[in-house]
Order: C-alpha cells, then structure tokens, then sequence
C-alpha cells in the first residue's frame, strides 16, 4: 500500500491517492499480510531465483499466488522478476 500510495502522487496526484485510500477503507480490496511463517518460503524462493534476481517485493507475489490458489497477480513492475 505505501508503494502504490507513492506511486498514485507521484503520477496522478493526491486526489487519485487520496480515492484509493477511501476504496481500502470502504472494503474494495484486501491487504495481504506476509508473516513470520513465509519466512522460510521467501527465503527459498529469492535463493531459487538468485539469478534474475528476485527480491522481497517479488517474492512477496508469488507467496500471496500460492495463498490465494490461483496465481492472478496484478503487478505493474516491469524491470525484473
């Protein structure tokens, strides 16, 4: 949530940040907790993918695919992993 608050000033404006922080409080989506228990998985993974590389906010994806069983993520990074 702090990436995408950052990124909707940075290019749309404070109107556009402030609407998606209203959408969160109005329950339009959800956020996903990593915690302690992924650890070992996060590690796993950023070891297994050592070479693209892959970091936290990567990994961090593919933990929340796995949680929801589905695998559709919606990420607007397109430099790596």
């Amino acid at each position: 949530m702090t990436e995408t608050c950052h990124l909707l000033l940075r290019e749309l404006g404070h109107t556009a940040q402030t609407k998606f922080m209203e959408n969160y409080q109005k329950g339009a989506f959800a956020v996903f907790d990593l915690r302690r228990e992924n650890s070992g998985r996060i590690g796993a993974l950023m070891e297994k993918y050592a070479d693209l590389p892959m970091d936290l906010a990567d990994a961090s994806l593919v933990i929340l695919a796995e949680h929801l069983g589905h695998g559709r993520i919606l990420s607007t990074d397109q430099r790596d992993f």
